[in-house]
């Protein structure tokens, strides 16, 4: 499910985490005029070449209202097709762990167009409380194509900060910016390079609780209903962004990995609901029965070995950060008040409740540090310990993506190596999801090397199935 950017973090780290979380870089919205002005002039033109105005500052801010009001646009910035290569292959290697797939080479994969990038601004009521908030996502267009293009919603991971999403890449405007793993979403890079490179339009929501727009509230971390209504409510918004540009989708796909697996899966939902067309979706590492997970995760539930494979990792130490994250968020979108004070151990509330209002781990490491098997409190699973308690584990099952008639193609990646799913985790999905879900085994896939293979890989790492992209060219 993960997820933040951890998965080789061990205890013996926890200083260097400490340090890279506490030193996570806020938000930065450009607020100096040179800026303000190129943006002005970029999104008056409707391009993305560079440029300065010489109007003052409060004909530049007038400039920018109107085009949020137009397309929903706040912000842009053109990076090149070999700036996009460049990056993807300095960040390839810490997904590629351990190494399942040959070095990026741009000469095979590389990106084919510049891809221009899009900050997009709309609200979302949230469905559980009735909020109206406002939320952002990130638009990715591929230069020189004009009129119609595909689609494509990508889903991110699990990040424990509020900066690293989809529309934080905007910042690569400044030449000078370095994408780190501590304050940026590679996987949001791989899949711009990897679609909008290649020429699909790419539209990505920035969660409720993150990004530039979050003020205080909370994250609605693997919660149903507020995550479906802000993909959708983005995905609308980034399609009016694209209509505002001269563009127009033609089919629609969906991609998403870990928490993004399951969202995907909610958001295929949510549309074929509304019999939306969806040519075709592919999910990366989902985790779709939570009270399975949370098994898994807490040690209550174990797996046999996939077949072939002689031993199985651990589960990671970090895995009790993402069990806060839910807890926090089902109390504060359903109103369980008092549930993580309910479902952790005494020894951790502090711990917990810190880390759900900060996402730092600035705390005392003399102190123990909760796992995934010691988080919880006795019998969590096997009897009634408090309503709280009862009411998130029925919340949790309603909110399961297991068993799901699929009624047009959908592709399981998983991992046979993957610290965090299980593949037996994959199979409730597959088995119930008729004949046009799919199974694709990652051999050798750690939770990230799994999402990267689903990208990068070929037949001898995936099964016999070909990569996301040359299977969606495939049915497009």
């Amino acid at each position: 499910m993960i997820w933040y950017k951890l998965e080789n973090f061990a205890m013996a780290s926890l200083p260097k985490f400490v340090a890279s979380l506490s030193d996570m870089k806020e938000w930065r919205s450009p607020k100096d005029d040179v800026d303000k002005l190129r943006r002005s002039f970029i999104l008056a033109a409707g391009a993305m070449a560079a440029g300065l105005s010489d109007a003052g500052a409060a004909t530049a801010q007038a400039a920018r209202k109107r085009d949020i009001g137009t397309s929903g646009i706040d912000r842009s910035c053109r990076v090149s097709s070999q700036r996009l290569d460049t990056l993807v292959a300095k960040a390839y290697p810490l997904f590629n762990k351990p190494v399942i797939l040959p070095a990026f080479d741009a000469k095979t994969d590389g990106a084919r167009f510049d891809v221009d990038l899009h900050r997009i601004v709309t609200h979302t009521v949230v469905p559980e409380t009735g909020e109206k908030l406002k939320i952002s996502g990130l638009l990715a267009l591929p230069v020189g194509i004009k009129r119609e293009l595909p689609l494509l919603s990508w889903q991110h991971g699990t990040i424990l900060s509020f900066d690293q999403v989809p529309s934080n890449l905007t910042l690569l405007a400044d030449p000078a910016y370095e994408l780190t793993d501590a304050a940026d979403s590679l996987e949001t890079l791989f899949n711009v390079q990897r679609f909008a490179g290649q020429g699909y339009a790419v539209i990505a929501a920035d969660y409720v609780g993150k990004g530039p727009f979050r003020g205080d509230r909370g994250e609605g971390y693997a919660v149903k209903d507020v995550s479906v209504r802000t993909c959708v409510d983005v995905l609308a918004a980034g399609q009016a962004a694209m209509r505002s540009l001269g563009l127009r989708p033609s089919k629609l796909f969906l991609h998403g990995w870990s928490q993004g697996a399951l969202n995907t899966q909610w958001l295929h939902q949510a549309l074929r609901a509304k019999s939306r067309p969806l040519t075709g979706t592919a999910v990366a590492s989902p985790f779709n029965d939570l009270n399975e997970a949370w098994s898994f995760w807490a040690g209550v539930r174990t797996f046999t070995l996939p077949t072939g494979v002689t031993s199985y990792p651990a589960r990671p130490n970090w895995i009790s950060l993402c069990m806060i994250v839910a807890l926090g968020s089902y109390e504060l979108q359903y109103g369980l008040n008092g549930l993580m004070r309910s479902a952790i151990r005494p020894e951790y509330h502090d711990f917990a409740l810190k880390f759900w209002k900060d996402y730092k781990l600035d705390f005392d490491q003399s102190k123990p540090f909760p796992t995934g098997t010691d988080l919880l409190i006795p019998g969590f699973f096997d009897s009634f310990t408090d309503v709280r308690n009862s009411a998130f584990l029925r919340h949790f099952a309603a909110n399961r993506a297991s068993y799901w008639n699929y009624d047009s193609p959908i592709r399981f990646h998983y991992g046979l190596a993957d610290e965090a799913i299980h593949p037996a985790m994959v199979s409730r999905a597959l088995s119930a999801g008729g004949k046009l879900a799919t199974g694709v085994p990652v051999a050798g896939g750690s939770h990230r090397g799994t999402f990267l293979a689903g990208l990068y890989g070929d037949a001898s790492t995936l099964g016999g199935s070909e990569n996301v992209l040359n299977w969606f060219r495939s049915i497009h």
